[in-house]
């Protein structure tokens, strides 16, 4: 699977089947550029098993508001539309796995 690029449109959408990782974050955030190969990575991967989603937050305003994103990047964990789980911060692509695997 490819990373989606998701929307204030079309998040609710994106998210709502099956295990989705998303990526609330700004194209100025540095730990957000850390995190982005990871993300690719783990896509690679865990394609099967998780859908990954980014937001761009300085262009979504309204989705992160809704979640209480308060600080990015944050990546909340949805299953069949709901948050099961989230963590704020770079992690290495071991922490996501396991992040992943725990809800998988």
């Amino acid at each position: 699977m490819a990373i989606v690029n998701a929307t204030d449109q079309n998040f609710k959408q994106e998210t709502g089947e099956g295990l989705v990782l998303a990526d609330f974050w700004a194209p100025w955030c540095g730990p957000c550029k850390m995190i982005a190969p990871v993300l690719e990575e783990l896509d690679a991967e865990m394609g099967d098993k998780v859908k990954v989603v980014k937001l761009d937050v300085d262009e979504n305003q309204e989705t992160a508001g809704n979640f209480g994103v308060m600080s990015i990047p944050t990546l909340l964990l949805f299953k069949d539309g709901q948050v099961v789980d989230q963590v704020v911060g770079f992690q290495p692509k071991e922490a996501l796995v396991e992040f992943v695997n725990k809800h998988a």
